[in-house]
């Protein structure tokens, strides 16, 4: 982990930032081993975790495309590389317990990311994502399709009309871009980027092991 400069968490919640993207495997993965390692812990409300915006893609269509078509597009080559990447972390995640499908399809994430702020806005800005990212790995939910992001919105008790007006509009613009900004001034070049109480950071997914470790360190940390 990488150290940052402190802050003062001792008399309120120990904030887990997040930076990730929607269609991010790792962040996927990443997400589920942190909340073990959360949940493993007597104190498990101490923590709070906050999903912050990151586009791993910001030039990505609006319209959806395969994952094969989208690596084809931004990177050329053969797309049976990216096959054999996603059936390495398939097989990864299933011995994980996290279903993962290869059919899943890609597309620009923005909308998406200031539908999960405006759910945040209301203090549901995490159940948002992980019902959406979990629904979408397991090839259950096309997250692209207004409709179906707003019954899933409706399904951890959002507003299903409040998020068509989110998506018909611009709001929430402003804290996607303050996000990525954030976050590009932290170094962060790729997601998942973790970042615990202000005071460490680590990139990548990280082991539920180390996962334990690093809120362990932080909370001694904190109230040191």
């Amino acid at each position: 982990m990488v150290a940052l400069h402190e802050v003062d968490t001792a008399r309120g919640p120990v904030v887990i930032d997040v930076w990730a993207d929607l269609g991010c495997p790792w962040c996927y993965v990443g997400k589920h081993r942190l909340q073990r390692a959360i949940a493993q812990r007597g104190d498990a409300d101490r923590f709070e975790v906050r999903l912050r915006s990151f586009e791993l893609n910001p030039d990505a269509p609006g319209e959806p495309e395969t994952i094969e078509s989208a690596f084809v597009r931004s990177h050329g080559g053969d797309s049976r590389v990216v096959l054999e990447a996603e059936r390495r972390i398939q097989a990864l995640a299933q011995g994980e317990g996290l279903p993962f499908s290869l059919e899943r399809l890609n597309a620009n994430t923005f909308d998406f990311h200031r539908v999960v702020h405006f759910a945040d806005s209301v203090g549901l800005g995490l159940e948002l994502f992980s019902a959406v990212q979990d629904r979408f790995f397991a090839g259950e939910l096309n997250p692209f399709d207004p409709d179906a992001l707003a019954q899933t919105a409706a399904s951890v008790g959002l507003s299903p009309q409040r998020v068509r007006e989110v998506l018909a509009g611009d709001e929430f613009a402003d804290a996607v871009r303050a996000d990525v900004a954030e976050g590009r001034a932290l170094g962060v070049t790729g997601v998942p980027f973790t970042v615990f109480g202000r005071r460490f950071a680590a990139a990548g997914a990280q082991s539920v092991q180390t996962y334990a470790q690093a809120l362990e360190q932080t909370l001694q940390a904190v109230t040191a």
